[in-house]
C-alpha cells in the first residue's frame, strides 16, 4: 500500500485507455490505502489537476463523491470540493452533470461551519468567463439555498438573476431548466418578489430552447405561491402567451402540461380561463402539439365536467378521430375512452359510442389497438348488453386483422369480455372465435390462444371446459399441419393447471402417447415436454407403464432433440431407463 499513490499515477500515465479507467474506479481503495492526510494533501491536489479523457475525467467526477470517508469525514469534507470545481469546469456536459451530482451528495453532509466552502463554489463558478462552469452553477442553487443563512440566500437569489439574463443562451436554458427545482426551496414570499420576475424574463426570452423549459416552472410557481386568485394572476398571462407561442415546440410543451397546469390553476381557473386554450391546442396546425393536448382531454374534462366538455371539447375531437396525422389518432385513441366515466351511460351512448367505433376501424394499428385495451372502461359504464351489438362485429374484424399485435389484443380482451357476457352469451357468439385464433400462423396468437382457453376455463368452469374446448383442441392431433398438432400440446400443459386429475389422466394422457409416433421430430420432442408439464397430476400406475414405454422408445429416437427431451423427462420422473 506505500507505493498506491504511485502506481495510481502510473496507470493514469499509460496509453490504455481502459486501464486508465480501471485505475479510476479504484480511487476509494487508493484513498484508504493512503489514509485521509496522505488522500487530503497528496492525492487531492492531483486530482484537481487532472488533464485526461472525459472517460476518464466522468469516473472522476462520480468517484470524487464517494471519498468523504477517505478525506477524515465530513469536518474534511471541503477539501473535495476544489477537484469538483475544477470537473464542474470542463467543456464536456456529461463530465460537468457527474460532477454536480456528486456535489449535490456532499451538501447534506456538510457541518454548517464549512458551507461558506460550498458558496464560494457558486460564486466561482457563477461568475466565471467561460460559460460552461456557468451552465453547472445553476444546479446547485436548490439543493443548497436551505442550509444558508439570510444574507447568503439573498446573494444566490441575486446570483441566480444574472445566469437567468446571461448573454449565452446556453447558459440561461440551464437556468430556465433548474428554476422549477429552486421555486420549491424558497420561501414563497421571495418566489412572488424576486424569482417570479426571472421567470417572466425566462418565459418571454428570444430563444424558444429557453421559453419551453419555463413551462416547467409554471406548475413549480402556482403550487409554492397557491392558487388564490391574486396569485394566479400574477402568472396567467404568461401561461397563456405560451399557448399562442411562436415555436410548436413551446406549445407543445405547454400541451404536454396541461393537465398539471389546470390542476395547479385550480377548477374555477380551468374553465373560465384554460378551456378555451385547450381548445386551440386541440386545433393546433402541428400534429405534435394536437398529439400531446389530445393525450389530455380526459384529464382536463374531469377538471371541467362532462357539459363543458360536450360544448367545447367534444366537437375537437369529432374532427381528430378524423386527423390527418397517425400519431394524433393514436394518442386520442388512448385516452379518449376515459370520458365514458365522466359523460355517463346515456351521453356515452349518445356522444361517444359511434366515436369510438370509428376508431376500431381506423387504418393505423396502434389507433385499433389502443381502443382495445381501454375498452373496459367503457364497458363498465354502458354495459355489455347495449355495448355487445356495436363492438362484437367490430371484434370479428380485429380478430382477422392483418397486424398480428391487434389480433392479440383481442385474445388478452377476450376472457375479460367472457366474465362480463356470461357463459351462455360467450358461447353462442365468441366460443369459436377462441378455437380459431388457435390455428393463426403466427407463434405468439398460437401462444396466446392456448394461454387464453386455461383463462376461459378459470372463468367458466371445468366442466365447461370438458364440453366446450378440450374435444375441440383434442380432435387437432390428426391435423395434417404438424404446427396445428404442436398446438394441441400446447394447449394440453395449459390446461392442465387448471383441470381435473381425472381428465388428464383419462382424456390428455392417452393422447399425449399416441402423438409419441407423429413423424415430426418437433411433434415427439414436446411430447416430451408435455409430459413432463402433466407429472404432478399423473397416476404413479401410469407413469410405470404407459409413460415409461413412450419414454423407452423416445430415448432411442434416432433425433437427437428428442432423445435429449426424452432423458430430461425421464430424470424429471426419476425414472431409470
Amino acid at each position: 500500500y506505500g507505493d498506491a499513490k504511485e502506481i495510481f499515477i502510473e496507470e493514469l500515465k499509460a496509453d490504455d485507455l481502459q486501464l486508465k479507467l480501471n485505475a479510476m474506479r479504484r480511487l476509494v481503495d487508493v484513498a484508504r490505502a493512503l489514509g485521509p492526510e496522505r488522500t487530503r494533501e497528496e492525492l487531492l491536489p492531483l486530482l484537481a489537476e487532472l488533464d485526461e479523457s472525459d472517460d476518464v475525467l466522468l469516473a472522476a467526477a462520480e468517484e470524487l463523491g464517494n471519498l468523504v470517508e477517505c478525506v477524515g469525514g465530513t469536518p474534511h469534507a471541503h477539501v473535495l470540493l476544489k477537484p469538483l470545481e475544477g470537473l464542474a469546469r470542463v467543456e464536456e456536459p456529461v463530465v460537468r452533470e457527474k460532477a454536480v451530482e456528486s456535489l449535490t451528495k456532499l451538501v447534506s453532509i456538510f457541518p454548517d461551519a464549512n458551507l461558506e466552502h460550498f458558496a464560494s463554489v457558486i460564486r466561482n463558478l457563477s461568475s466565471h468567463v467561460s460559460y460552461d462552469p456557468r451552465i453547472s452553477a445553476c444546479g446547485l442553487f436548490a439543493v443548497t439555498y436551505p442550509r444558508f443563512n439570510e444574507i447568503t440566500k439573498q446573494e444566490l437569489i441575486s446570483l441566480f438573476g444574472n445566469l437567468c439574463c446571461d448573454p449565452t443562451p446556453m447558459v440561461r436554458r440551464a437556468a430556465s431548466t433548474h428554476l422549477k427545482n429552486f421555486v420549491k426551496t424558497v420561501e414563497p414570499e421571495t418566489v412572488k418578489q424576486l424569482l417570479l420576475p426571472m421567470y417572466n424574463l425566462l418565459a418571454n426570452d428570444d430563444q424558444d430552447s429557453v421559453r419551453l423549459l419555463a413551462v416547467d416552472a409554471s406548475v413549480a410557481i402556482i403550487e409554492r405561491l397557491g392558487n388564490d386568485d391574486s396569485n394566479v394572476q400574477l402568472i396567467l398571462p404568461t401561461i397563456l402567451k405560451s399557448v399562442s407561442d411562436k415555436s410548436w415546440r413551446v406549445r407543445f410543451k405547454v400541451a404536454d402540461n396541461f393537465k398539471k397546469l389546470c390542476e395547479a390553476l385550480g377548477a374555477e381557473i380551468t374553465k373560465n380561463e384554460m378551456l378555451s386554450e385547450f381548445v386551440k391546442l386541440l386545433k393546433d396546425s402541428e400534429a405534435e402539439v394536437r398529439t400531446a393536448a389530445t393525450s389530455k382531454v380526459t384529464g382536463v374534462s374531469i377538471l371541467v365536467g362532462s357539459d363543458l366538455t360536450t360544448q367545447h371539447i367534444l366537437p375537437c375531437i369529432q374532427q381528430l378521430v378524423q386527423d390527418t396525422s397517425q400519431s394524433v389518432r393514436a394518442s386520442l385513441a388512448s385516452d379518449v375512452m376515459g370520458l365514458a366515466p365522466i359523460f355517463g351511460k346515456e351521453k356515452t351512448m349518445e356522444h361517444l359510442l359511434e366515436l369510438f367505433m370509428q376508431l376500431l376501424k381506423d387504418d393505423f394499428f396502434e389507433v385499433r389497438l389502443s381502443v382495445i385495451s381501454k375498452l373496459e372502461d367503457v364497458n363498465k359504464v354502458v354495459g355489455h348488453q347495449l355495448l355487445s351489438p356495436h363492438l362484437l362485429p367490430a371484434i370479428f374484424h380485429l380478430a382477422e386483422d392483418k397486424q398480428w399485435r391487434v389480433r392479440l389484443a383481442i385474445i388478452d380482451y377476450i376472457p375479460l369480455l367472457a366474465k362480463q357476457l356470461g357463459l351462455e352469451f360467450f358461447n353462442d357468439k365468441l366460443g369459436n372465435l377462441s378455437i380459431d385464433l388457435l390455428h393463426d400462423k403466427v407463434y405468439s396468437i398460437r401462444d396466446a390462444a392456448t394461454n387464453n382457453l386455461k383463462k376461459l376455463t378459470q372463468v367458466f368452469g371445468v366442466e365447461w371446459a370438458q364440453q366446450n374446448i378440450i374435444p375441440k383442441v383434442l380432435a387437432f392431433h390428426e391435423h395434417s399441419n404438424y404446427l396445428h398438432r404442436m398446438t394441441t400440446l400446447f394447449s394440453i400443459s395449459a390446461l392442465s393447471t387448471v383441470v381435473t386429475p381425472a381428465i388428464i389422466n383419462h382424456n390428455m394422457l392417452p393422447l399425449v402417447i399416441k402423438m409419441a409416433q407423429d413423424p415430426v421430430p418437433n411433434i415427439r420432442f414436446n411430447v416430451c415436454k408435455t409430459l413432463k408439464a402433466l407429472q404432478p397430476t399423473l397416476q404413479e400406475s401410469l407413469v410405470q407403464s404407459e409413460v415409461r414405454l413412450t419414454l423407452i422408445k423416445l430415448i432411442a429416437d434416432p433425433d437427437l432433440d428428442v432423445r435429449y427431451f426424452a432423458l430430461q423427462t425421464a430424470e424429471a420422473f426419476r425414472l431409470n431407463i
